[in-house]
């Protein structure tokens, strides 16, 4: 399976190389699917090669696995290049247990660049599938060749024809959802369409497994069961996250910096917190600038640690102790909403950040990552 995501754990697993500079890691999970796969497709192998025994037949299923995977692999640097082309930044393709993910950290700027990277994918898999389509007839039948190639275009042929169903997180919901976003100018509509469409097809998969014997007369296939069932589950999953990302760019318009700001007081380093509390009250702020003995400031008090320290401690520990520095990336404009001040918090995560006028007006306040996360809570 195919997908794109911004944002995935530090570790994805084992890394294999940099082709056109992206870093591909393999899950450890690919190992799972490489087994199932292996050992489901051994049969079919071994009736294709009646002469070859039964250690050739694993051979060449487990080959087949790791061929299969490299379309994969293929597929997804597809839609990187592509993203590439148009500016997006591209952190790092994963291979793991259902297919592979392209993590873009980037949404395209316009629907016809959406398109186009989603297509990318299911486009470079039907190519694969019609090369594999002339080359069978290049092998004889009944050889290792013949068979290999022969499976690698029918299933080159499913991954790009399953990817390019209107549904996310699947290609074809993105290729859905810039449609939507075309027509309505709006993309946070073309999500919700596409994602509802994603959890439809994740229903019609687990009721098309169940439904399989009846509709053909036999017995129940426990593989296509729990292939559906993985798939289904892997479809809805994505499907709701794209829901929650629609709800959360529904809230950007909300996210102003200047809106949200607190406060803040100024206090030189040596001052007790008790004291810069009782200051802090009295001026009915809501956060604490450390400055110089000339005024210049040069740190924000965590509010985290104020919050930690006991109150019998607080006459004797200093609000310096419990501030960090003020590094440039801590320093933002008063005027930064929506996405770009979530980009710049991104950027240098704090839990305080100390909030200027960009015409060096001075000190407006200070953004508490903790009230930015409170405008999406619920969702």
């Amino acid at each position: 399976m195919s997908t794109q995501s911004p944002q995935r754990p530090e570790s994805p697993g084992l890394r294999m190389g940099r082709p056109f500079g992206i870093p591909v890691y393999v899950s450890p999970t690919w190992l799972i699917v490489a087994a199932f796969i292996t050992y489901t497709f051994q049969p079919m192998v071994a009736m294709e090669l009646p002469d070859r025994d039964t250690l050739v037949t694993y051979l060449v299923a487990f080959v087949f696995a790791v061929f299969l995977y490299v379309s994969v692999l293929l597929h997804e640097l597809a839609h990187c290049v592509v993203a590439r082309y148009f500016g997006l930044p591209v952190k790092r393709i994963t291979l793991y247990l259902l297919g592979g993910v392209s993590e873009i950290e980037r949404e395209p700027e316009t629907p016809a660049r959406e398109f186009s990277v989603a297509f990318a994918g299911p486009l470079l898999s039907l190519g694969l599938a019609a090369v594999g389509f002339f080359a069978s007839d290049l092998f004889p039948v009944g050889t290792i060749p013949h068979v290999l190639v022969w499976q690698l275009w029918i299933s080159n042929l499913i991954v790009g024809v399953f990817n390019m169903l209107p549904g996310l997180p699947l290609d074809g919901g993105r290729m859905l959802r810039a449609g939507v976003w075309k027509l309505t100018r709006d993309s946070g509509k073309g999500t919700l369409a596409a994602a509802w469409f994603g959890r439809g097809l994740a229903v019609v998969l687990v009721l098309y497994a169940l439904a399989a014997p009846a509709m053909t007369g036999q017995g129940t296939s426990w593989s296509l069961l729990l292939w559906s069932v993985l798939l289904a589950s892997f479809i809805w999953i994505g499907a709701s996250q794209s829901l929650r990302v629609a709800r959360v760019r529904a809230r950007m318009p909300q996210l102003q910096a200047r809106a949200l700001a607190r406060r803040a007081i100024p206090v030189t380093p040596e001052v007790p917190l008790a004291e810069a509390l009782r200051r802090r009250e009295q001026a009915q702020a809501g956060a604490m600038v450390v400055v110089d003995h000339e005024g210049d400031p040069i740190a924000i008090v965590n509010e985290a640690a104020v919050t930690a320290t006991p109150e019998q401690r607080r006459p004797w520990v200093t609000v310096g102790s419990l501030a960090r520095t003020l590094e440039p990336s801590l320093v933002l404009p008063a005027d930064l909403s929506g996405e770009a001040l979530i980009d710049a918090m991104r950027g240098a995560p704090s839990g305080e950040y100390l909030l200027v006028e960009r015409d060096g007006g001075g000190v407006y306040g200070v953004l508490v990552t903790a009230d930015v996360n409170r405008v999406f809570s619920g969702v």
